[in-house]
């Protein structure tokens, strides 16, 4: 039997190294032809050496390029005792572009953000089936990323745990018996809390998130329900359903991933433990035929003998309007879903240095998105152009919150000041 083919792009990163450990019990059937990480140069060694890829990239290459990096292989495969299995290396901006346009059966795309686009598209071009943990790539790439499925026959296969829930429920009806899709949402770390309460959460207390491990990025993005409201545009453009016909439902147990209830009132859920190796599994056992074939994930399954409890709840959209603007970008379409993406990039990246407070993120994505002005077309161009546009934007943005709370902050520090020298004036008693 010949083995399939694989190519991991985001190597390095939550998604990427949790495919490599699904990846690593199936090698009698599997193999990696291309690995493309950032700038982790030992780990993507090691994960080179381990799995013997031939090729191999880096978008931040080390200082000595890649004489560097041959080093590197060289110093790690003698400590091993093995040979230097990799044959091609390629650096700089379009290494993860070069890496996707091999040749293979299936490519994991877990980069974050839009970056992941052009090696969406280089793997699309390329005829190869893409699991796609990158959901950004095709949020802003919206019909162009579809078209160039449709143009080669390649695949889009969901990783996310939401829309690899609904592609096994779907299995159960027709496309024409969907009634609606219903996504879970955890509630993220402040779920059940006032929008007056939080403008005054940290950034230590949003990235604790109850039941997910994952990078900061997204994990802001599941506290605010930015990235929920991404995941409603990915299953609108994945599964061919109306807007009108996705639903978010707050789950906080995280174990009923999402549902799909059809025409005849029933209702289809996908439930399993809050581990991504399960949809990653999932996807990375897709066939040629499209057929999926079950890959053991190393995940622990329920435990169905012990008492449980889980609960369904709506989303409370005034302490949480990032989800309802997101779904109202996905709405417009064009370069909108670009405009929200790239300024919420910036805005999260803002609030993580404690730059803006919570809140400013999504008061921030509802400035940029009333200002926006897509282009007439729609193209790679445009949506570049509009990502550009929203970065510019969203830093003005930051600068200006910050300026406009100095005055409090000000404020509280003299306070504070002048309420420490009152207390030491009288000897410490308050």
């Amino acid at each position: 039997m010949s083995k399939r083919s694989f190519i991991v792009v985001g190597s390095t990163g939550s998604v990427g190294t949790q495919a490599l450990d699904v990846l690593r019990g199936h090698r009698d059937e599997h193999r990696i032809v291309g690995l493309a990480a950032g700038s982790q140069l030992d780990l993507l060694a090691d994960q080179a050496l381990t799995f013997g890829v031939p090729v191999i990239g880096l978008t931040t290459p080390p200082a000595g390029g890649e004489a560097e990096v041959r080093a590197r292989l060289s110093e790690m495969a003698a400590r091993r005792g093995i040979a230097d299995p990799v044959e091609v290396i390629h650096l700089g901006d379009t290494a993860a572009e070069a890496v996707a346009g091999l040749d293979a059966d299936m490519i994991l795309n877990a980069i974050t953000g839009a970056a992941g686009l052009g090696t969406t598209l280089a793997a699309l071009a390329q005829g190869t089936d893409v699991a796609l943990a990158n959901k950004e790539s095709l949020i802003i790439g919206g019909s162009i990323v579809l078209d160039a499925a449709r143009a080669t026959g390649a695949r889009l296969i969901p990783v996310d745990s939401e829309h690899s829930a609904i592609a096994q429920a779907l299995r159960a009806g027709t496309h024409g018996e969907v009634s609606k899709l219903i996504i879970t949402a955890s509630g993220g770390p402040f779920r059940g809390m006032t929008r007056d309460a939080l403008r005054r959460v940290s950034p230590a207390q949003a990235l604790n998130h109850p039941t997910w491990s994952m990078g900061s990025m997204i994990t802001i993005n599941s506290a605010t329900l930015v990235n929920k409201g991404l995941e409603v545009i990915e299953a609108h453009l994945l599964f061919d359903i109306d807007f009108d016909h996705i639903e978010v439902v707050v789950h906080p147990q995280s174990h009923i991933h999402s549902m799909v209830e059809f025409s005849d009132a029933s209702t289809i859920a996908q439930i399993s433990p809050p581990d991504m190796r399960l949809p990653i599994s999932y996807a990375l056992g897709t066939e040629d035929d499209g057929t999926t074939k079950r890959l053991s994930s190393g995940a622990v399954a329920n435990n169905w003998g012990q008492p449980m409890h889980w609960s369904f709840e709506p989303v409370n959209h005034l302490a949480f309007p990032a989800l309802g603007l997101s779904i109202d970008a996905g709405r417009k379409g064009r370069s909108y879903p670009a405009v929200l993406n790239a300024a919420n990039e910036v805005f999260v990246a803002a609030f993580i240095a404690g730059d803006i407070p919570f809140t400013g993120i999504d008061k921030g994505l509802a400035r940029a998105l009333a200002a926006h002005e897509p282009a007439a077309a729609h193209t790679v161009d445009t949506v570049l152009a509009a990502d550009a546009w929203a970065r510019e934007f969203a830093h003005t943005d930051v600068a200006e919150q910050t300026a406009a709370q100095k005055p409090a902050r000000d404020s509280a520090r003299d306070s504070a000041r002048n309420s420490a020298h009152d207390s030491a004036g009288n000897g410490g008693r308050a």
